[in-house]
């Protein structure tokens, strides 16, 4: 891929899947609904919401707490590969995201995917779009702690480190629609845009929220990027990063 020119502030955008680039968090409901009904459980909606963003061993918890009686790695490989079918299907695309990725793609910006679910999931998206937009790939079943724990974004940034080592988290922007996802990438330290998608992120320094992806722009990233290391040499303890809206 094209390195970055030296002066943009933007090296790298770390990337969630779920509910940031694919809607895939309806079928990943549907697919606990029927997995606890197949118990004889109930599933509610609220439920559901306590998932949304969190690992995939947390989420198994939760399920076998609800009467799914299955060991917590039967309960993953029974959900992933009930979502992948519902992908094989329909890839329910979010607004704005290929459209973003691409623009990031042609203008030599780094992108990685940074996702809680676990490999199988995130290939057969990836292989979903029209390039080869992402240089790697961080999946839940990479790390020893999901989020909203930082590691992976951690994880994320030592990997691009290694073709840049200059590259800090301050060159990089992260883009997350859940609240664990968010608690992730602020705790790692890389600037943040929460696009909040099934359950609402309240406002907060510490993050920019835009609505959506569509309509988004490379030099709004940079924007971004730009204020993160303004910060970071500043030495503030809480960047200010672009503008809400």
């Amino acid at each position: 891929m094209r390195p970055v020119p030296p002066v943009s502030p933007l090296r790298a955008v770390l990337w969630d899947m779920d509910g940031t680039i694919v809607d895939t968090e309806r079928y990943w409901i549907a697919a606990e609904h029927a997995l606890v009904e197949a118990h004889g459980g109930t599933w509610s909606h609220e439920q559901a919401m306590q998932l949304v963003g969190q690992s995939l061993t947390f989420s198994a918890g939760i399920l076998q707490a609800a009467g799914v009686r299955l060991e917590r790695r039967e309960i993953i490989d029974t959900l992933t590969a009930e979502v992948i079918r519902s992908v094989q299907r329909a890839v329910p695309w979010r607004p704005g995201a290929r459209e973003l990725l691409d623009d990031l793609h042609r203008a030599g910006v780094r992108c990685a995917l940074v996702t809680m679910s676990e490999e199988p999931l995130a290939r057969e998206i990836v292989e979903s779009l029209p390039k080869p937009y992402f240089e790697f790939l961080v999946t839940g079943d990479t790390v020893t702690q999901g989020k909203p724990h930082p590691e992976a974004y951690l994880k994320a940034v030592e990997l691009l480190q290694e073709a840049d080592p200059d590259l800090t988290v301050d060159h990089c922007v992260a883009l997350e629609d859940s609240a664990p996802g968010v608690a992730a990438a602020v705790a790692s330290g890389v600037a943040t845009v929460a696009i909040p998608h099934i359950v609402p992120i309240p406002e907060d320094p510490r993050h920019t929220i835009w609505e959506s992806l569509a309509g988004r722009t490379v030099s709004e990233l940079e924007t971004i990027a730009a204020d993160s290391l303004a910060a970071a040499a500043a030495g503030s303890a809480v960047p200010v990063m672009g503008s809400p809206s």
